[in-house]
């Protein structure tokens, strides 16, 4: 069975994910189309409240069964609240927005957070 491979090429994907949404997804399926994987870093929310109402647990596990068809595709880590990303000269590596379909743009984690409350 195919593994998560920590020496190939990968794309990475910072967010809440709070919920994990088919926009997140959207952006997940165009970085793994140029990619053959993805590191999925979910930035925990330790103060759950309106705005971070899922524990990092739980948003795990809500991306896992999203994207259960990609299972050895996508790695996902707990990262602290990110302010800033920052690099050096040339470093290798491009930094990507993926643009998206306007009906995919306007999926709002707010606005699902606010239905489910």
């Amino acid at each position: 069975m195919k593994k998560f491979n920590w020496r190939q090429k990968t794309a990475i994907y910072i967010g809440r994910f709070q919920p994990f949404h088919d926009g997140h997804k959207n952006i997940f399926l165009k970085a793994l189309k140029k990619n053959k994987q993805v590191c999925i870093l979910v930035m925990d929310s330790f103060n759950i409240n309106k705005k971070n109402p899922f524990k990092f647990s739980t948003v795990k596990k809500k991306i896992i069964n999203a994207l259960k068809e990609y299972k050895n595709n996508f790695i996902i880590l707990k990262i602290p609240v990110v302010s800033e990303v920052v690099y050096g000269r040339k470093v290798g590596y491009r930094i990507t927005k993926i643009n998206l379909p306007k009906k995919i743009e306007k999926i709002s984690a707010t606005n699902i957070r606010k239905k489910i409350f």
